[in-house]
């Protein structure tokens, strides 16, 4: 167990699956209170309960939607009937929707992935803020991707999005400068989840091949990463953390065995 996040209140947004599933169950292994919340109450309830298993002090859950402005109001209202104070604000909401050049890409894709990864981020985050202590360690991690840092063909729209992700979080550490609040960014390189099952609407074959011949990383590595960010010293900031796996050296360049 890393010192420093017992007892911490955590909201994690995008909690039912994937990355944030797996910061929950490991967030929650360091004895953290848990607000968890997705649009998928179901699987909430079951990561609530594997994340009390796995030694949270406390996980508790409600129905989030970070597109609806309504949804991000009325689950804030909910965690100030929890507590009045959250320590340690995960965005970790969005996804791919698509992947389509341009010429050929339909608006509703588009909308959901400025929505989920952008939007939603900052209406998460304003609403949040109020909650945020100063100068106790507190921190916004906001989870990005690689696909910020560099564009690729057909992802246009995620990529802009998630560069608006990584700029949004650089401009938080500078409005938030002399508060004590810290800000981050964990950027993913391939993770095997349900991200590639979503971007490819459940056709089951062409997610697996974007995996296929490396080893991807899992949720659970960058659970670990999450930690290890929300748990430095009070005085230390972990601004962008880029982590991929081995096999790729670039958003475009991966190696794959010969099969």
């Amino acid at each position: 167990m890393r010192p420093g996040l017992e007892n911490k209140w955590i909201l994690i947004t995008g909690a039912s699956s994937g990355i944030g599933a797996a910061a929950a169950r490991e967030l929650g292994a360091q004895g953290a209170r848990l607000l968890l919340g997705a649009r998928r109450v179901a699987r909430l309830q079951e990561v609530a309960v594997e994340a009390r298993q796995a030694g949270a002090v406390s996980a508790q859950y409600h129905a989030l939607d970070v597109t609806s402005v309504q949804s991000v109001g009325e689950f804030v209202s909910w965690v100030t009937s929890v507590t009045a104070q959250v320590d340690v604000l995960v965005n970790n909401a969005g996804g791919a929707h698509g992947l389509d050049f341009v010429a050929d890409a339909r608006d509703a894709d588009w909308e959901a992935m400025i929505e989920t990864n952008v939007l939603g981020l900052l209406r998460v985050t304003r609403a949040v803020l109020p909650l945020l202590p100063h100068h106790q360690g507190s921190m916004i991690i906001n989870v990005g991707s690689t696909a910020g840092h560099a564009a690729y063909e057909g992802g246009a729209a995620y990529c802009a999005a998630k560069a608006g992700e990584l700029q949004i979080t650089r401009a938080l550490r500078l409005e938030l400068c002399g508060t004590g609040i810290r800000v981050g960014t964990l950027d993913p390189g391939l993770t095997e989840t349900e991200f590639s099952m979503v971007r490819f609407k459940g056709d089951a074959d062409r997610a697996r091949r974007v995996y296929e011949g490396m080893e991807p990383l899992t949720a659970g590595d960058i659970a670990e990463a999450l930690v290890w960010m929300a748990s430095r010293p009070p005085h230390v900031n972990v601004g962008e953390l880029v982590i991929t796996p081995v096999a790729q050296a670039a958003v475009y360049k991966i190696h794959r065995r010969s099969t």
